[in-house]
Order: C-alpha cells, then structure tokens, then sequence
C-alpha cells in the first residue's frame, strides 16, 4: 500500500473533511475509490479541489464528531497501474548508472522539486528523473546526465 493523503480536519456539519494529498494523482479521490487506514476503508462518495487541498465526502462518515475521530488518519491505496511513471518505492534503493556504465550510488530518496522531482543519492548527488532512459529494472537504473553533473560530487 501506497500513502496517498492525510485526513487533517472536519469542514462543516455533514462529515465532509479536508484531506492533504501527497499525490498529484486525483483519480485517489474520485466517487467510488476506496482509501485504506489503520482502521479499516473509507470510501469516497465526493471530492472538489478547496485551496491546496481536497474536500472529500466519504461513505462512512456522516457527521462532524465521525470527521473529527479521523483526524490525523493516514490514507493508502494500492499502486496504480501506469507504465509511464515511477513509483517512489520502485527508485529508492536502487542504484543509478550513467550511460557509460560508470555506478553512480544508489537513490536514498525521491525529493519533490516543481520542475521535476530529483532522485537524491548518497554523497549528495541529485538527478533529475527526467534523465532516467531504463528502469527502474533488477534496482538497477540508468541514466543519461549532461556532462560534469557528477564532477560537484567527486
């Protein structure tokens, strides 16, 4: 399972609560999806944009007091699946080579960034995802980086 949001508040009296995503994929709040938590499913019955943030209507909760115990819950659903993406559980661990065959490290993380987000690997070094042309495949993905990319991290 995949962590997709947090539920943060109630909004108004109807069970209507306000949900941060860390998602850019919406379709995890569409009428009928269904989100997982510590203690069982939420179901999403409706969902508009309200600032950066999501109000969603779930299925099983239908009053202010049933939002406000959720407070806090974290929400997951499983991984989609795309053939064009990466998936953050997919790239961390596995170890970057350039397409030169040079090793490169291995991805500590995934860091958001709002051009593109940014594999982080050890000593420091950040790549850009868009230069990933193969993998991730057997924790191993290669990359194409412009020339001295790496030469601030020797």
């Amino acid at each position: 399972m995949l962590e997709v949001g947090r539920l943060l508040k109630p909004h108004g009296l109807a069970g209507e609560v306000v949900v941060q995503l860390v998602t850019d994929r919406l379709e995890r709040v569409k009428p009928g999806s269904v989100l997982h938590h510590e203690g069982g499913t939420l179901t999403v019955r409706s969902s508009r944009p309200h600032q950066d943030r999501h109000l969603v209507r779930f299925a099983e909760v239908s009053t202010r007091e049933q939002g406000d115990a959720l407070r806090g819950v974290v929400l997951s659903a499983p991984p989609l699946d795309d053939a064009d993406g990466f998936w953050v559980h997919e790239l961390v661990g596995a170890t970057v080579v350039s397409s030169d065959g040079i090793g490169r490290g291995v991805v500590e993380s995934v860091q958001a960034n709002p051009a593109h987000d940014l594999l982080v690997l050890e000593g420091g070094a950040l790549v850009p995802v868009t230069f990933i042309v193969d993998g991730p495949v057997d924790g191993r993905i290669t990359v194409e980086v412009p020339d001295g990319l790496f030469d601030l991290y020797a």
